[in-house]
């Protein structure tokens, strides 16, 4: 009796640590649907402003035909956009001080801003890698990227059903309401794609935040 009881908290255990990590790849996921939706709708917003005109050559049953369409409207625009827009996740840092989907955000982070501070100042700062690769992405942002380009694969006809017919419509929310794992995570997906970083973005200000904080400075490289 006693063994059987072991054996059933082990398995209770089991099946509850897979439930919790089934849960934390689910909030990951939409971490990565996040970051692939901000950055696809920022390359279209810059190249929406051309002003540029296409001229495609069609073949009717009448002969040759040539029709014009807006560049921002076209088909064009949208693969151009696509090409790219997960390698520019590349661009991204870890920023340990902030919460949540905020925790990935481009430009320098606080904890690494204090750290090349403290290097120009002449203190020793050992992370365990060379200083020059310091600023090369991590192997979590590298992750992201990879997860990026498989979902963006597999949702493909998902964004060109945005873009053709349902632009009205918010480009994240309709997007990552398309991956069948997130409806069943509604209250999730609406915090992760509202947060929103209210402090400083980057390098700017992080001295004065760091100063703000009764004068800590954290040196743990873990943090980065």
């Amino acid at each position: 009796m006693e063994i059987f009881a072991i054996f059933f908290i082990c398995m209770f255990s089991l099946v509850l640590k897979h439930k919790v990590s089934s849960f934390h790849f689910f909030i990951y996921l939409l971490l990565v649907c996040k970051l692939l939706t901000v950055e696809l709708q920022d390359a279209l917003e810059k190249t929406g402003r051309s002003k540029e005109v296409l001229e495609l050559e069609e073949v009717l049953d009448t002969g040759k035909c040539r029709r014009k369409i807006k560049y921002n409207t076209s088909e064009t625009q949208l693969t151009e956009a696509m090409d790219n827009v997960c390698e520019r996740i590349l661009q991204y840092k870890i920023h340990a001080e902030r919460p949540g989907s905020l925790r990935y955000a481009k430009g320098t982070s606080q904890t690494m801003n204090t750290l090349k501070n403290l290097m120009d100042k002449g203190v020793k700062v050992e992370l365990g890698i060379p200083y020059e690769l310091w600023d090369e992405p991590s192997v979590e942002v590298a992750d992201l990227k990879r997860q990026c380009e498989s979902m963006l694969e597999e949702y493909e006809e998902v964004v060109e059903n945005w873009n053709f017919h349902h632009q009205d419509e918010r480009f994240d929310r309709f997007f990552c309401a398309a991956h069948p794992l997130f409806p069943s995570l509604i209250l999730s997906l609406s915090e992760c794609l509202n947060e929103v970083w209210k402090g400083d973005m980057g390098v700017k200000g992080s001295k004065e935040e760091s100063e703000g904080e009764n004068g800590r400075q954290n040196h743990d490289a873990g943090e980065m």
